[in-house]
């Protein structure tokens, strides 16, 4: 089967000749977790959709978490390593719109241009973005038994009931968890031994289930988790959750920094392709045509870490949704960090696919010069620049954008038509990306001969009409990407079959 080949070079010609065929489209794929869960009984819980932000200033981390369980309504933890004890006060639960707030805001975009009648006036608008923001639309010993495991406070928060552990052997430690009833995953004392070897603290919060309320399909609807320390190593605990993994996992990381945009320091880095222009059968799938461009731009590089977002968190250009304002600063941490909520907070979404053979090492972060990429309008052939990462000095503006384009198929009746010029079509509603409820799509394929193109012009497709937005090639990069935009709904695969 031929497959989807995404070039990071500018004007990449991308092509998918084949079906995408049901393997893709079966199984559910595990979401990525940081800690990992252990169970009352002999209950088998799988970490299956986990979305982490990372709050960082000076040497401070807030680390807010949303967990999906999945598993009988026994009593159940989690764990997670942290590098100091925590206290009550370091410990809150928040509320879950603040990660839907920010995974709409930094998904994947699909959006639509419309080809404007070639005989009417040119005009040049110096700008006419969208506003940002707008909705289109106790310390006690338990060392007994020679577990050399201290408990070094405890309280609760919400449905959770927290202990902080300390332990001087992970075999101790291990046990310590069988003898105290939790059935945690096999081989968990050599996964824990680099933890413990580290001096590494244990958050360990144990779900009282006559507090939590589940879904009707059984699924705990956990309280998101928010908790800050201090350490002078930027970093997220990911090879706990290989305890959980029944497979290949994904692990969708937010950072939020000062000014800064983040990347990883010990894993390869790339950057998601953007500002390809699609048709409608990929627009009828995209969330099969994103993953499909997400396996290839990974067997690219293997083994990377992929930034598919880094914008400013108060703008946004198109905006599906509102942006991130001071008050949700505050919610992701801006409360107990040094600066406070104020200054230009950068969003970054980075993405990570791997397996317990890829996953050597925990997430390391450092910061990142700007990048641009999946901003400006189509020039007069419908092509696009942008189609990659480009360096921008101290900011940024990069997001992964596909692009369907709709040229003009009424009358041309001048003598001297203009043709290229692409707008907006004022009569078609705004509307918010929408999100897949099935991720594994069931049913969904792209069919044979899907072409898709970051530098092909377009071919008629539409007659409806549109506003205006003719602008000065030289000029059409730093233009506002909100003229003529229409967001269409934006399926984002979350977890994949196989």
């Amino acid at each position: 089967m031929s497959r989807l080949v995404p070039s990071l070079a500018p004007a990449p010609l991308i092509t998918l000749l084949a079906a995408l065929g049901a393997s893709l489209l079966a199984t559910p794929q595990a979401r990525a977790f940081c800690g990992f869960y252990v169970a009352g009984a002999d209950a088998s819980l799988y970490n299956d959709a986990t979305m982490v932000v990372l709050m960082r200033d000076g040497q401070r981390t807030v680390l807010s978490m949303q967990n999906s369980y999945t598993g009988p309504t026994e009593d159940f933890a989690m764990i997670v390593p942290v590098p100091e004890v925590l206290h009550e006060e370091d410990v809150r639960t928040l509320p879950r719109e603040i990660f839907r707030n920010i995974d709409q805001l930094s998904a994947p975009r699909l959006v639509e241009y419309w080809e404007e009648d070639p005989c009417q006036p040119q005009y040049r608008y110096e700008g006419m973005a969208v506003p940002s923001g707008a909705v289109m639309d106790e310390s006690a010993s338990e060392s007994g038994g020679g577990y050399q495991v201290q408990i070094e406070a405890q309280f609760s928060v919400a449905e959770y009931d927290v202990v902080i552990l300390s332990a001087g052997d992970s075999n101790g430690l291990e046990r310590w968890l069988h003898d105290e009833g939790y059935n945690i995953p096999s081989g968990a004392a050599r996964v824990l031994r680099p933890y413990v070897e580290s001096g590494t603290k244990f958050f360990v919060a144990k779900i009282d289930a006559e507090r939590v309320q589940f879904d009707a399909n059984g699924r705990a609807v956990l309280s998101p988790l928010r908790f800050h320390f201090d350490d002078p190593h930027f970093q997220l605990p990911v090879r706990l959750g290989l305890l959980n993994s029944q497979g290949e996992q994904d692990l969708i990381v937010h950072t939020l920094g000062n000014g800064t945009r983040y990347e990883v320091a010990n894993y390869p880095n790339a950057t998601i392709p953007t500002n390809i222009v699609v048709d409608q059968q990929v627009r009828d799938h995209f969330g099969a045509f994103y993953e499909r461009l997400l396996e290839e731009t990974l067997q690219q590089h293997p083994g990377a870490v992929l930034t598919e977002y880094a914008w400013s968190a108060s703008s946004c250009d198109p905006c599906p949704g509102p942006t991130l304002d001071g008050s949700d600063i505050l919610t992701l941490g801006g409360d107990v960090v040094p600066s406070g909520a104020g200054g230009d907070w950068v969003l970054t979404r980075l993405h990570f696919r791997y397996t317990e053979q890829i996953l050597g090492e925990d997430l390391v972060f450092r910061p990142a010069p700007g990048i641009r990429g999946g901003n400006g309008i189509p020039d007069a052939d419908g092509r696009l620049s942008e189609t990659g990462a480009i360096p921008s000095g101290s900011w940024n503006s990069f997001q992964g954008r596909y692009v369907q384009l709709h040229p003009w198929e009424g009358e041309i009746s001048c003598r001297n038509p203009v043709r290229g010029q692409w707008g907006y079509n004022n009569r078609a509603p705004i509307s918010a990306p929408g999100r897949l409820q099935d991720p594994t799509l069931s049913g969904a394929a792209l069919p044979a001969g899907v072409s898709t193109s970051g530098s092909g012009s377009a071919s008629p497709q539409s007659s409806r009409g549109c506003g205006r937005c003719t602008v000065d090639p030289r000029e059409s990069a730093a233009l506002p990407t909100a003229i003529g935009l229409v967001l269409l709904g934006a399926a984002f695969l979350r977890r994949r079959g196989r």
